[in-house]
C-alpha cells in the first residue's frame, strides 16, 4: 500500500513538472522552471511573464477562435485578394483582425508556398504582432529547407518561431521561443481532409508524451467548404501559457491554413 502510494505522488510530482500552469515543487525550483514559464516562483496567483503591448486580452483566455472572412464576388470572379481574419474569444466577441501583405504575383505563382506578412491589429487599429513567412520549401521532399515563421510581437521584437520538422508521413512542427530553443511541439494528422468532422493538430510537450492543446480546423459544411475557402480555426491552449507561446501558435493557425487547407478559384 505504501508502495503505490509513493508511485502515485511520484507520477503527480511529475505531471507539476511538465504541464503549464501546474505549482513548482521544492525539487523543481532546483532544477528550473519548463521553457514556456516565465517566472519559477511557486502558485503564483497571476502570471508573473511579461505580456508584450496588445496582448492583454490573450493572457486569461485558453481558447480562441479564428475566422476567415471570405469576400463572395470576388471568390466568383476569381480576382481574390490577400487572406483576412478576424480573431476572437470563446463567446464571439473579436480580440484582433489578421491582414495578410504580400505581392499579387506571389499569389498566383506560388500559391500556398507564397512568402507573406501577416499583420495583426487589436480594435483600434494598432498592430500588435506581425507574422513574416520567408519563401521556403513545402515537400518533405526537401527536408534541408522546410517552413520557418516568425513571430514579432510588437513588431520589431521577436518573440518566438515556428520550424517545420521532417517526417514522411505526419505533420510536424516545433515552437521555439526567442533564442530559438525549442520549447513545444505540434502533431498533425495522417490525413489532413476530413469531410464530415475537425482535423486536430496536437500542441504537445517536447518529448511528445502529454498533450497540452490543440489547432482545429473546423469543419463548416458542404455548401461552405465548396463555394467558397473561408476557413474556421480553433486553438486551445493552457490559460497561463506564456503569452509569447500563444501567439506563436496563431502564428501557425495561419502556416497550417495555407499550407493545408487552402483553395482558391484560380486553382491556387
Amino acid at each position: 500500500m505504501a508502495s503505490s502510494q509513493d508511485n502515485k505522488s511520484q507520477e503527480n510530482k511529475d505531471v507539476h513538472n511538465i504541464l503549464p500552469g501546474t505549482p513548482q515543487s521544492f525539487d523543481n525550483e532546483k532544477m528550473g522552471s519548463p521553457p514556456w514559464k516565465s517566472s519559477p516562483d511557486a502558485n503564483p496567483p497571476e502570471p508573473k511573464f511579461l505580456v508584450p503591448p496588445g496582448l492583454e486580452h490573450l493572457s486569461k483566455i485558453h481558447h480562441i477562435i479564428i475566422h476567415q472572412e471570405v469576400e463572395l464576388l470576388g471568390v466568383f470572379l476569381g480576382t481574390e485578394k490577400s487572406n483576412k481574419y478576424e480573431i476572437k474569444d470563446n463567446f464571439g466577441q473579436r480580440l484582433y483582425f489578421a491582414r495578410e501583405e504580400n505581392i499579387y504575383l506571389n499569389k498566383n505563382l506560388c500559391g500556398p508556398l507564397r512568402p507573406f506578412t501577416m499583420h495583426i491589429a487589436n480594435n483600434t487599429g494598432r498592430e500588435v504582432i506581425k507574422v513574416i513567412r520567408p519563401l521556403r520549401c513545402i515537400t518533405c521532399f526537401f527536408p534541408c529547407y522546410l517552413q520557418e515563421l516568425e513571430v514579432q510581437a510588437p513588431p520589431g521584437t521577436t518573440v518566438g518561431f515556428i520550424v517545420q520538422k521532417w517526417d514522411p508521413l505526419l505533420p510536424k512542427f516545433t515552437i521555439q521561443n526567442e533564442s530559438k530553443e525549442d520549447v513545444l511541439k505540434i502533431v498533425g494528422p495522417y490525413l489532413t481532409f476530413r469531410c464530415l468532422g475537425d482535423v486536430n493538430f496536437e500542441v504537445k510537450t517536447l518529448n511528445e508524451n502529454l498533450i497540452i492543446g490543440k489547432i482545429s480546423k473546423y469543419w463548416s459544411g458542404f455548401v461552405n467548404d465548396v463555394f467558397t475557402n473561408a476557413d474556421n480555426f480553433g486553438i486551445e491552449f493552457p490559460a497561463d501559457l506564456d503569452v509569447k507561446l500563444k501567439a506563436a501558435l496563431i502564428g501557425t493557425c495561419f502556416l497550417i491554413d495555407l499550407m493545408y487547407f487552402e483553395q482558391s478559384s484560380d486553382g491556387i
